[in-house]
Formats: C-alpha cells, structure tokens, sequence
C-alpha cells in the first residue's frame, strides 16, 4: 500500500528547500524530528478539503476499515466526538431541546461537545458494575428506556470499549437503534485494533452508524492520532458534512508528523497487524493463565472482552500494587483500590511480557478483612442548570467536604473513560462525597 503523505515529506527534505513558511523550527533539530514537521504548503495538501496525499490516505484507510468514508484526526478521539456528535445533532428536531440517550461512561469530551452544541442528555446506568470504569448498556436496557421516552433522542452513544476492556454488544444494540430509526454512535477510542482482529469485532463491522477510534491508543500511530469513521451504508447521510464537521473542532494547523504516522500506519495495517495481532493475543491469553496461577484474575479475559488488554483485579486485596509493577519497571496505563490496567499492543516486546510475568509471580497477597463483591451503587444528580450553562458559568475550586448543595461545573471523574460521579450542571449531594472518597478526588469545581 502507497504512503502518499510520508512520501511528500521524505521528498521535500531531500529537495533541501529554504523554508520560508510555517514552523518556526525551519526544519534544524531540537527534538529530532523537525526536518519531517511541515505545514500546509504546496502540494501537502489540506487536511480539512483534502483532494491530494491526505485525500489518497484517507481512501486507504476507507478501504482498510471497510467504511463509507474514514476522516483523519489530529486532535485524537476528542475532535472526533465533538464531530459526531455536532452531526447528529443537524438532524435533530429543534422544535424542543435536543437530547442524546446515553451511557453514563462518557469521556469529557462528549460532555463539553454537548455544552457547545447545547444539547442535553438522558443517561443510560448499566444494572450492575464493580467500578466506575466500566459500564455497558445492554439492548434491553437500551429498549426499556427508549420505551418510556416522551420523545426520541438525535442518537444513542456508547462507550465501548470501555476503560476495563469490557465490549458492548454492538449488533443487539443497533438492531435496537435501527427500530427506532435513531443512530448509534460509538466511542471506540481504545478499539482501533479491533477491526483486525481473528474475529473483527469493529463497531462499524458490527453496525454503529459512525465511530471514532484513537489510533494512538492501540496503533503505532503518534499521540493525537485518530479516526472518524462513518458507516458504509451512510444511512443518515453523515458523510456530507463529516470534514467540515471535523473542521469545527479541529486546529487549523494540524501536525503532519501526526498526518505521516496515520499515513505509514495504513501501510502496517495493511501488510502486517492481522498476525502480530493474533500472535500478541496468545502472550496475554498466556499471561492470564500465569495471573489465575498467581492468584490473580484478569477480567478482559471472558467472551466480550477485548483481547489486547490485561485487567487485574486486585479487589480482594490490600496494598499499593501499581508502586509494586512499579519496582520492576513497569508502568500501568491505569490504578486505582481495585483494578490496574494494562494495555498491550503488538508493538511490546516479549521483555515486557517477561516483566509482567516476572512481577505477577512475586506478588505477596494479603486478603482485605472488610472485602464484599458490593457492586457501586449510582448517584442519580439532581439536575439544575443545563449542561451548558454550569460549564460556561463562572466556577471555584472547593474541597469536596464543603460541596454538599453546590451544582457540578464540570464533570467529576476517577478516569476518562469512566462514569462520571457528577456531571456538569448536578446538585452535589452526601452520596456524591462518599464516591469522591472512594475514588480519591478531593477537589471538585463547582458553579460560583
């Protein structure tokens, strides 16, 4: 597969040409990568009306994730939330305020995209959970809600997968979208690896109407690369003004060593991830075993679990366990009381796999005396102001003992992605404080 966008650049250094344009840096090293950091001249093409390299390298990836068209991001999956959502929203009925349906687990972003679009949002709880990090809507629960709706949602948007690795059924909960004729947009940020996987479980492949991935997440892709990817049958038409729609949210200087890795990432994909993949897979299922022996369960092991993700769960136990991986070079993407997360790619070497192997076999377990398999229990706030007016209100940063009364000003929460304790625009009560104690955040911003 070409790489029209790396190829431009390679060609522009050697021509050795005086850079008398954007950036700065005029190609002399300082980090050692600024011969390759270019800016919009002629021949590089516009990443927001694209019709030279990056238009070639968007078809490449369009063709590799089988969509009706697939939109570089250089502002990562934020950009691309803010996108979907912002296209969904034209479609919406303005006759009264436009809602979107869904899962608590959302990132910031999609809370601040609502803020600047000015719509609301109904929330979808899971039945159970162990953490605020994982979340899945079920079809059920999708239909039920929809069900008792006064009026239908501009779209139905989930997180999956979400922060512990869990999967959500993607085809029961289209099925569901598509009765009721609504789209279903996912946040697969940390899934961009799915789609080649032995058994491609993409949300696009498996019926979301449009969906953003991280690429740098799970791909060798440099951070603040991402995708938006729009379904291939295009039902609602999305495609029309999905550039523009990126454009909105996006920089005008988008970084072309960001362009570049999503361009060369295209040429891995293409020639090499399916059996890495597949290979790296059988490390961490490997890896899981060790865990099981050591004592330790890795809950994205089971069926609907992603594959590349190791979640230990040390809820059973007493100890500082993240200082423990810590102590043998190890560094987690996420620790909390409860669970550390590990997030693999087949870019780790099995040096890594050693270490992990290495520090789960010198694990000293100690049982919590106090331990249940309570489930969280969810805080239903109280909602006040719009989501938009507690975010562009005037706020203050208080200790979380004195916010008792006083409405969130922006989303509280333990890690993106997870449920958000309190949400922008929610009274703050005493079962707020008892979660922020659990999850160890101290201090919230409140409306002043």
């Amino acid at each position: 597969m070409d790489t029209p966008i790396f190829d431009f650049v390679q060609n522009y250094i050697k021509g050795n040409t005086a850079r008398l344009h954007m950036p700065g840096h005029k190609g002399v090293s300082f980090l050692g990568c600024e011969q390759s950091d270019i800016t919009e001249i002629q021949g590089a093409d516009e990443l927001y009306a694209p019709d030279g390299i990056i238009r070639k390298s968007e078809e490449n990836a369009t063709r590799l994730f089988d969509t009706a068209r697939t939109i570089y991001s250089a502002g990562g999956s934020s950009q691309s939330i803010n996108a979907m959502l912002y296209l969904a929203y034209l479609r919406a009925n303005k006759s009264t305020r436009p809602f979107v349906l869904a899962g608590r687990n959302a990132h910031k972003s999609f809370i601040y995209a609502l803020a600047k679009l000015d719509a609301d949002v109904e929330w979808l709880y899971p039945n159970r959970t162990q953490s605020l990090c994982s979340a899945m809507v079920t079809a059920e629960n999708l239909k039920n809600t929809l069900k008792n709706l006064d009026k239908k949602p501009f779209a139905v948007y989930i997180t999956s997968p979400d922060y512990l690795g869990k999967v959500a059924n993607i085809p029961e909960l289209s099925k569901v979208c598509k009765e009721y004729d609504i789209p279903l947009l996912v946040d697969n940020a940390h899934g961009s690896y799915l789609k080649f996987c032995p058994q491609d479980m993409h949300p696009i492949s498996l019926g979301a109407d449009m969906c953003c991935d991280s690429a740098h997440k799970t791909l060798p892709v440099l951070t603040g690369g991402g995708y938006l990817h729009i379904a291939k049958d295009d039902k609602y038409g999305f495609s029309q003004n999905a550039v523009n729609a990126m454009s909105i949210f996006g920089s005008t200087s988008p970084s072309y060593l960001i362009l570049q890795s999503l361009d060369l990432c295209n040429k891995y994909i293409d020639e090499k991830i399916k059996s890495d993949i597949e290979i790296c897979a059988e490390k961490c299922e490997k890896l899981s075993h060790i865990m099981i022996e050591c004592g330790i369960w890795n809950t994205a092991s089971p069926q609907f679990y992603e594959p590349l993700k190791i979640t230990a769960d040390f809820s059973e136990y007493e100890g500082n366990f993240a200082e423990h991986f810590r102590k043998y070079g190890i560094e987690p993407e996420y620790a909390d009381d409860d669970f550390i997360v590990f997030m693999i790619s087949p870019q780790n070497t099995d040096e890594d796999f050693l270490k992990l192997e290495t520090a789960f076999r010198n694990l000293e377990l100690t049982l919590k005396d106090d331990y249940n398999e309570d489930t969280i229990s969810f805080v239903f706030g109280e909602r006040v102001m719009t989501i938009r007016e507690a975010i562009f209100s005037e706020c203050e940063e208080i200790n979380i003992e004195n916010a008792v009364g006083r409405v969130c000003a922006s989303p509280t929460v333990s890690c993106p992605p997870a449920i958000p304790i309190a949400v922008s625009g929610e009274k703050i009560t005493d079962e707020h404080i008892e979660l922020f104690k659990k999850y160890k955040i101290e201090k919230i911003l409140v409306v002043k």
